[in-house]
């Protein structure tokens, strides 16, 4: 079954956001359907109604968080001149990362959880990924670089080390570190 598109019921809606919370908070191998369900005050025949399993569940959780990511970075970096967007993006996981991260990445996080390649929720963290290495080629693209593949690899590594180990603790400030790093990178990148 296909996550539900569009505008939710008002028990969908209750059902997703008590997912969301849930398997950020506390690992979705850990949540079962029955905790979302009481949680969101509905029955488990009523999760399964509008979602299907608990697959489409988590597969719903991470698109919908992937289109609040995007449409917040987006709206972020494009504040900047085009010159300074791809360095802006890491201004913006700073912000992201201190409001929305504190468990690190909930995309890579699903991932260690669902090693199961044919897993639905798989695909949205592919699809994730893919996203945002190509929004950062573009930004290198339109910060005039002369190798904007290359480029956008490296940042996207930045983006993605500097995420996880904000969520362990293993450095200070590890995404200011990345950004510094990126500004590096872009500054050979442009010579």
């Amino acid at each position: 079954m296909e996550a539900p598109t569009g505008v939710l019921t008002p028990a969908a809606r209750r059902i997703l956001d008590t997912a969301a919370e849930l398997f950020y908070g506390q690992g979705i191998n850990a949540v079962g359907v029955d905790l979302i369900a009481k949680r969101a005050g509905v029955t488990k025949k009523t999760l399964y109604d509008r979602f299907g399993s608990k697959e489409t569940l988590v597969a719903a959780y991470l698109r919908e968080r992937d289109e609040r990511w995007r449409a917040w970075l987006t709206a972020e970096v494009e504040k900047s001149p085009p010159a300074d967007r791809a360095l802006a993006t890491f201004d913006a996981l700073a912000e992201w990362v201190r409001r929305e991260n504190p468990r690190g990445c909930g995309f890579v996080n699903a991932a260690a959880e669902l090693p199961d390649a044919a897993h639905p929720a798989r695909q949205v963290v592919a699809d994730q990924k893919h996203w945002l290495r190509g929004y950062l080629r573009r930004l290198c693209e339109e910060a005039g670089v002369t190798a904007p593949d290359e480029l956008a690899d490296e940042l996207l590594l930045l983006h993605e080390g500097a995420t996880v180990l904000n969520g362990l603790s293993v450095v200070g400030d590890p995404v200011g570190i990345a950004r510094e790093l990126a500004l590096r990178a872009l500054e050979r990148a442009r010579a």
